[in-house]
Order: structure tokens, then sequence, then C-alpha cells
């Protein structure tokens, strides 16, 4: 049921991502003018994926009609798979954002989705489809829901710690393509009003070269209230070394929303990944999609894992990183067990694992 109040009013709050969660939703992946090759190789990486996480939480894979029975046929029995339709496979970004009350009751909020900036500089037309999705999934799962038909933002565009402080990059809330003319005093009251944020700490640039113009989720992660990784590179010739120490310096001087000075952990990126000449070519060139380049910078990063109750679901880049990124990982979540995934297909798809993957909070679903 749509509700005419604010989550705010309510007594509602965003959780963080590494508070508890029940059940989770993915997306089949298939337009091949984003995913290589008809999307077979994604496909591979996204039922992988799944997999994974279907050991640790119930998992439902969002499928269209054309590909319901082979999704069914390449998923187990463990994951839920439902006929629902979309125009990509971003479920993260224009799922429903969720928020809960002291009671542990969830509720969910619709913010406006347009594929990263609209006819300005979004990255496929049409949406609509994608701009259902987040009232389609709280019907499927009952949850009464807030609408907000007057700010666009994407899930991977903010993160929060649960307690009132959210950070967030300039160059994509503020976008023309997405929120024109906006101001900042003005994006924050939304927060405030429909995610129970106190304090947005603003950083000016995401990722270098992300193609969402730069969601902060390849920028940072939560790790707890008052924690959080961060994006680096020690390499001062690398143009991502600049956003990083300007990010690094922004977050060092700022404190959340209960007055704390942030603790950063540096995670160190991997060496450059760029787009091959065959994976450019196994996608389709089609009108109204951001063509692939060969030798385009993918964007390898860390700091773009999942969050379960259990573990972390950290992508792996063929890198000696890797095992580096994991081992400071498993410091930092002494509780969760440190599970690697080859990313390599996510980034040819313009995203990163954190990018797949809608959790809903909440007590574990039996």
């Amino acid at each position: 049921m749509e509700l005419s109040e604010k989550p705010i009013d309510d007594g509602f709050r965003i959780p963080g991502e590494f508070e508890n969660q029940s059940r989770c939703f993915i997306i089949w992946p298939q337009r091949p003018d984003n995913w290589r090759e008809g999307g077979k190789p994604a496909q591979k990486s996204f039922a992988c994926l799944a997999e994974k996480l279907a050991n640790i939480e119930k998992v439902t894979m969002l499928v269209n009609e054309d590909q319901y029975e082979n999704a069914r046929n390449k998923l187990s029995s463990n994951i839920r798979v439902v006929e629902m339709s979309s125009n990509d496979a971003w479920m993260k970004d224009f799922g429903p954002f969720y928020v809960i009350n002291d009671k542990g009751k969830v509720r969910s909020v619709i913010f406006q989705f347009n594929a990263w900036g609209g006819l300005l500089d979004g990255l496929y037309f049409p949406w609509d489809k994608d701009n259902q999705v987040a009232l389609k999934v709280s019907d499927l799962e009952n949850l009464d829901y807030y609408r907000v038909n007057d700010f666009v933002l994407e899930g991977c565009a903010v993160h929060v710690d649960g307690q009132g402080t959210l950070i967030a990059t300039e160059d994509v809330v503020l976008s023309e393509g997405r929120n024109p003319g906006i101001l900042k005093a003005s994006a924050e009251k939304f927060f405030h009003d429909y995610l129970g944020i106190k304090k947005t700490i603003w950083l000016p640039h995401g990722y270098f070269m992300d193609e969402t113009n730069g969601d902060i989720d390849n920028m940072i992660n939560y790790v707890a209230p008052g924690e959080i990784v961060l994006t680096w590179t020690d390499d001062k010739t690398d143009p991502q070394y600049p956003i990083s120490l300007n990010a690094f310096n922004i977050l060092s001087n700022s404190v959340d929303a209960r007055g704390r000075k942030l603790i950063i952990h540096k995670l160190q990126m991997p060496k450059p990944l760029t787009l091959s000449r065959e994976e450019a070519n196994g996608v389709d060139p089609i009108n109204g999609r951001l063509p692939r380049i060969p030798g385009q910078r993918l964007t390898a990063s860390y700091v773009s894992y999942i969050t379960t109750n259990e573990a972390l679901i950290v992508p792996e880049f063929d890198d000696p990183q890797d095992e580096i990124a994991k081992k400071q990982l498993a410091i930092l979540y002494p509780g969760r067990k440190i599970i690697g995934l080859a990313a390599r297909e996510f980034l040819i798809g313009g995203g990163n694992i954190h990018t797949i993957v809608g959790e809903v909070p909440g007590k574990l679903v039996e």
C-alpha cells in the first residue's frame, strides 16, 4: 500500500548494509548491447554469485519472460525465479530502498530512475521497465511503500551508516541529467525525509571514468558506523590518485551524524583494467546505448563488495592485490567469511558486484 506520510514522520530510517538482512534480489542479464555474446558469459557470473548468496540467505532471481526457462535451468532449486520485466540487470540501482523502524518493521521507498542521466547523459533508453521494478518488488513482498516522484536516486549513489549519516558524490546526485538545478540543501531534505538522514557528507567525484558519473559505491563502503574503506592508489600518476586523495582529505576532516571522526581504511586498487578488443566487439552496437570501446578503463574497485550476515562477497580481478584486499577485509570483518568472486564480466557490463544485488533488511526468513 502506498503511504501518504514520510518515513521520518513514521519513525523509519535506512539501515547500514552491515545490519541484519533477510533475503536479496538479483536480475538476470540478457541485453546484447550491454552484455557481450548475448549475455551468456554474464549469466554464468550472475548464476555463480546467486549460488554463493543462496548458501547464506534466500535469493530471488527476476527474469524477463523470454529468459525464464533459461534462468530456471541454469540455477539451482535453492533460488526462486520470478518473471518480472526490466530493461537491464542493475537491481541495486533501481530496486527499492528499504527503511526500518525500532520494532524491525520493513517498508520500501521508491525513488525515480532514469538510467544514470536520462536523455542528457544516461546510458540507455528506454528505462521505463526498470523504473517499475521497485514498485513491483514492493507489491511482490507485500511491503507498504513511500513514493518519491520528484527526485532521481540510485541505490549505488549513496552509502549510509544506519545512524543518520549518508555519503554521496556531487557528480551523481546533483547532475543535470538526474536532478537539474537541485541544490545540496534540497537533496539533503529528501535524504532526511525519506531515509532518516541527519548528516550528508559530499564527495565531489567518484571513481575515475565511472560511466554512471561516479556512484559512491566504487569509492567507499561502510564497515560499521564511523568506519569506512576507501578506494586508494599509491600511484601518483594514476588519474584516480587525486580523486582518492581529495576524498580522503574531505572524509578525514568530517564528522558523522553523531559527531564521530571517521576511521578510514585505504583499500588499494588492482592494476588498471581495460576492455579488450574481443570483449568490446562482443557487445552489440545499438543506437541509444553507450558503446563499448577497446581500451576503455573498467571500474575495478574492491570496495564494491556485498555484505551479508555471515560473509562478504569480494570482487576479484586476477591481480596479486586480490589476496591482500581479502586479508585486509577479513581483519575488518572478523565475524564474517570472505568469499572471492571473479568480477570481470560485471565490469564489462559497466558496474561491479555491489550494483547487482538488492538486499532486504530484517530477520532471516526460514
